[in-house]
């Protein structure tokens, strides 16, 4: 079963049983929750999955603050207006920091987090591939936004993975919906999020069980700084070999095993 609604302003979809343990999945900066089509699937089979598009992403409104803590705002907003609890949760890049912000404002709302591809501090951010670079900094940045082709988009996504993938077409008509403000306003608040703070220390005091998956080429973020999430308590750290900045189009199935096998388990709720 799946269905389509907006709530708080977000598009949310939610497919699987009712009755299955709640999985939120939040997708990384300018995507929607179509970069999970590959995997929803074979998740929403064991659990009761909720996708969103973020403020201002995908089919959703623009919102007037695109700052970490109020995105997970909304989205513990939105969790509540369903009346769920202890939801494992997922975030793919900076989802990550949206999935991490949402524990440290509502804690009673989530069971586990899983970050995928989700850089921990800034100074593991790599030289950006050269069409990102060209589409994001003026002067010529929001010139080249507006000309977007699906093959310029198309182009972007696969600048960050390390192996040929499969795009799905509502995930190309997703990104084609931000605008060039709103995308540079997200990037401004991932950066001030995460340079407050980084994000194996804010997941430290959570008490929540982690799994953290890399791409070992990814090109965004440097792979080896996935270790700096060892320490954490109760925390995972899984590398992907021969995979880039995207597991969810890279390596699906994988990525989708690998997450089950962490839900199955990982803080089961109290009764």
């Amino acid at each position: 079963m799946v269905s389509h609604g907006f709530a708080h302003g977000m598009h949310v979809v939610q497919e699987g049983p009712r009755e299955a343990p709640p999985l939120l999945l939040v997708h990384g900066s300018g995507a929607s929750g179509a970069s999970w089509d590959l995997m929803a699937g074979a998740l929403a089979a064991h659990h009761h999955v909720v996708r969103v598009d973020l403020p201002g992403c995908g089919r959703s409104s623009p919102a007037p603050l695109y700052a970490v803590p109020a995105q997970a705002g909304r989205v513990a907003a939105l969790l509540d207006d369903l009346g769920l609890r202890q939801v494992a949760v997922a975030g793919h890049s900076s989802g990550g920091y949206v999935a991490t912000s949402l524990a440290e404002r509502r804690p009673d709302l989530v069971r586990s987090l899983a970050l995928i591809s989700t850089g921990p501090s800034l100074d593991a951010f790599l030289p950006q591939p050269l069409v990102l670079r060209a589409l994001l900094a003026p002067p010529f940045g929001p010139l080249l936004w507006a000309r977007r082709s699906d093959a310029m988009i198309r182009k972007g996504v696969v600048a960050t993975t390390a192996r040929p993938v499969d795009i799905p077409a509502r995930m190309i008509e997703d990104l084609e919906t931000i605008t060039y403000r709103t995308f540079r306003k997200v990037l401004r608040g991932n950066a001030a999020y995460v340079a407050e703070r980084s994000v194996p220390d804010r997941l430290a005091g959570l008490g929540r069980p982690v799994l953290v998956l890399f791409g070992a080429a990814d090109p965004r973020w440097d792979p080896a700084s996935a270790r700096r999430y060892e320490p954490v308590p109760d925390t995972r750290v899984e590398l992907l070999p021969g995979v880039g900045h995207v597991p969810l189009l890279e390596a699906p199935e994988t990525t989708g095993e690998l997450l089950l096998r962490f839900t199955a388990t990982a803080g089961r709720p109290s009764a």
